[in-house]
């Protein structure tokens, strides 16, 4: 029915139909981001009423023929703009560099022929072959898969590979559940599919994402006081030059010899060194980060992540590796377990399917000597059983080796091997193994599961015929252990937060990850007692309901890409009294806007602290500690 409503069909589309469709949503596809005309990078440096000030007073110096102090104002103008010009203008073509390195097609089938096209060429009703590595060119249903496994890390924030494969879903399901569905901009780890396009360009979840990007930046903290800070010296100028020059006529003062006296007042009062002092101030901060290889794109951005009292962070990639460990291997007992590491290497070594971070976590566990084994059978992994089989021999011993998941693995095993290679029936610790796996899954980890069984020669397949292994040799196995993954904190990533702690900015986390898993990263990265707030239930909460959790909650878990807007946690921002600023390597790209705090925080703050703390951070950070009891902010980069 699908393929009939976008008049496709598994054979792809005609040429024709394919030319017309690309007409037709020409204006549904993602552009680039507008850039920015370098003059109006450029004029957009001296908008602050502070310049204008200055360029004001720098005229009159002019017209009053003080020509040396005009010269001396405007070529203070132009530096302060030239600074932010040149760090702003070289962000942006360093960026725009590193994504013109990458050209990306995709294998289509058209009119039953098979052919790259460029990305920009995809249209709704294209069959897509995908294979590893292959980037998804937009949102596509599933046809046919073997095997298929895709990282949606981007998008959920999920570590480990999602399997995907033809169904039919409920409309309501979450996107990190929907098994029959590709997202544009996620990749193919393992496997082979044959997919139809359904969305392409703005209409996909990416594609929706990256459109409220486009929008314009939010005014940041710094630049809002900076404004402020402008009209309040026009508004003390404008009165002080009113007020001398009504002083000086109403004390019968020559009228002429006031007004000069008044506007030379004037040109006293403006601040012209600010604007440098901010712009060297900022763009020393750039330095430091490009150091650490960042790349800031707005200078005023770094003022604003000095000031900050919370940091969002995403989980994967973030404050744990995208790369999947091997944490241990154990028998049903939960101790070490060397001859399930041993079976589990075999597994993973020799079969020859496709490549996937599981099998390299167990391989890269232990340098194990394989030399004495031969593989002589396999049994492919599918995602009915959920198991993969090799049949491998040692000398006159041949067995047929099983890895899976841990209920499918037990649904086909009779018996469990102890630790002193016993073997015994599996019922009475049957239910032992079930709490132990749930242990395991409560501390964050994805548990797998082990097993063997010893096979005659006959179907093994003698003289390594493979034709006599069936998935009928995974049946009266005997269950080895279990086998724990997960994906490891980053190195210094708990100093960093403990240090952060110390800084008084808080850490919450926002991932698309179950809230077991994130609760168990946050604990090992520092936070001891972690309270939770899932998607859904950030979906189903009232403004008041969510301004009384908000502040005690340390993880947002199980939350979509559109939840990670800033706009979708509005009542949080209007409940928390921060500046807060979201930040992210994989999680999605809304995460890099900053929000802005309510207004009402704009004025407490205006209240609070100097207008030009940026400007001189060691007053700024004395003045903090005289003031408040609380930890001094983080000041500088």
């Amino acid at each position: 029915m699908l393929l009939s409503q976008l008049q496709s069909s598994l054979v792809g589309l005609s040429r024709e139909e394919a030319a017309r469709l690309s007409e037709s949503v020409v204006d549904r596809r993602l552009g680039g981001r507008q850039r920015t005309a370098p003059w109006a990078l450029l004029l957009s440096q001296f908008k602050s009423p502070i310049i204008l000030l200055l360029l004001f007073a720098a005229g009159l110096s002019m017209f009053l023929g003080q020509h040396t102090e005009a010269v001396i104002i405007f070529l203070i103008v132009f530096v302060s703009g030239m600074l932010g010009f040149w760090q702003e203008h070289s962000a942006t073509n360093a960026v725009e560099k590193l994504l013109e390195v990458v050209q990306i097609k995709a294998c289509v089938r058209r009119e039953g022929k098979t052919e790259e096209i460029a990305l920009d060429a995809i249209v709704p009703g294209d069959i897509v072959l995908l294979s590893a590595g292959d980037v998804i060119p937009g949102d596509c249903l599933v046809l046919e898969s073997n095997v298929l496994t895709v990282d949606e890390a981007a998008l959920t924030g999920e570590t480990f590979p999602a399997e995907k494969s033809p169904a039919t879903v409920p409309a309501e399901t979450a996107l990190s559940h929907r098994t029959n569905t590709l997202y544009m901009g996620t990749h193919v780890i393992s496997g082979t599919a044959t997919a139809v396009v359904v969305h392409i360009g703005k209409d996909t979840e990416f594609g929706g994402l990256s459109e409220k990007l486009r929008a314009r930046p939010t005014e940041t903290e710094f630049e809002h006081g900076i404004r402020r800070f402008g009209y309040l010296l026009m508004e003390l100028t404008l009165l002080l030059v009113l007020g001398v020059f009504a002083i000086n006529v109403y004390l019968h003062k020559p009228v002429l010899e006031s007004f000069l006296f008044a506007l030379a007042l004037a040109v006293g009062l403006t601040p012209q060194l600010l604007p440098v002092i901010i712009s060297v101030n900022l763009a020393h901060g750039a330095r430091k980060m490009a150091a650490a290889k960042v790349i800031v794109k707005r200078l005023a951005s770094i003022e604003n992540f000095g000031s900050m009292d919370v940091l969002c962070s995403d989980k994967t990639g973030t404050l744990t590796e995208s790369t999947v460990l091997l944490h241990s291997v154990l028998d049903a007992d939960g101790a070490e377990c060397p001859r399930a590491l041993l079976f589990a290497t075999l597994n993973a070594t020799l079969q020859t399917g496709y490549a996937n971070p599981i099998d390299e976590a167990i391989c890269a566990h232990g340098q194990i000597d394989l030399t004495a084994y031969r593989k002589t059978g396999e049994v492919p992994y599918d995602f009915t059983r959920k198991r993969l089989s090799v049949v491998v021999e040692q000398g006159e011993q041949r067995f047929v080796i099983s890895k899976g998941a841990l209920t499918n693995i037990l649904a086909v095993c009779t018996q469990v091997e102890s630790a002193q290679g016993v073997c015994t029936d599996i019922q009475p610790v049957m239910e032992q193994i079930r709490k132990r796996y749930e242990s395991f899954c409560n501390q964050g980890f994805r548990t797998l599961g082990i097993a063997y069984r010893s096979l005659p020669p006959t179907v093994a397949g003698a003289g390594g015929d493979t034709a006599a292994v069936t998935k009928e040799c995974e049946t009266a196995m005997v269950f080895l252990g279990f086998l724990v993954l997960e994906a490891p904190l980053k190195a210094g990533a708990s100093e960093a937060i403990t240090r952060l702690q110390q800084l008084g900015v808080a850490l919450k986390i926002i991932t698309g990850d179950n809230a077991i898993v994130a609760a168990s990263i946050s604990r090992q990265a520092g936070l001891p007692d972690p309270q939770l707030l899932t998607g859904g239930e950030l979906a189903q909460m009232s403004e008041a309901a969510l301004r009384r959790r908000v502040g005690r909650v340390n993880i947002f878990a199980e939350v979509e890409p559109n939840q990670k807007e800033p706009s979708s946690l509005r009542y949080a921002r209007r409940a928390m009294w921060w500046a807060i600023w979201a930040m992210e390597s994989t999680m999605s790209p809304l995460c890099m806007q900053p929000m802005s705090a309510s207004r009402s925080r704009r004025r407490w703050m205006w209240r609070r602290r100097p207008p030009i703390s940026c400007c001189s951070n060691r007053i700024w950070a004395s003045w903090r500690k005289g003031s408040s009891k609380g930890a001094p902010r983080l000041r500088t980069l």
